[in-house]
């Protein structure tokens, strides 16, 4: 149970970033939404 909360906890952060309403964006949007929140990402992870 313990690791099944971290896992979550972890999953929503990653999900919530990565989550743009595909559905509602126009493609080209959406693609500069992404690459800017794998930038960000990237960042994060190098600090």
């Amino acid at each position: 149970m313990r690791n099944l909360q971290k896992f979550k906890s972890i999953h929503s952060s990653v999900h919530n970033h990565f989550n743009f309403k595909r559905h509602i964006n126009s493609r080209i949007r959406f693609k500069q939404k992404r690459d800017a929140a794998l930038r960000e990402w990237r960042d994060l992870l190098v600090a």
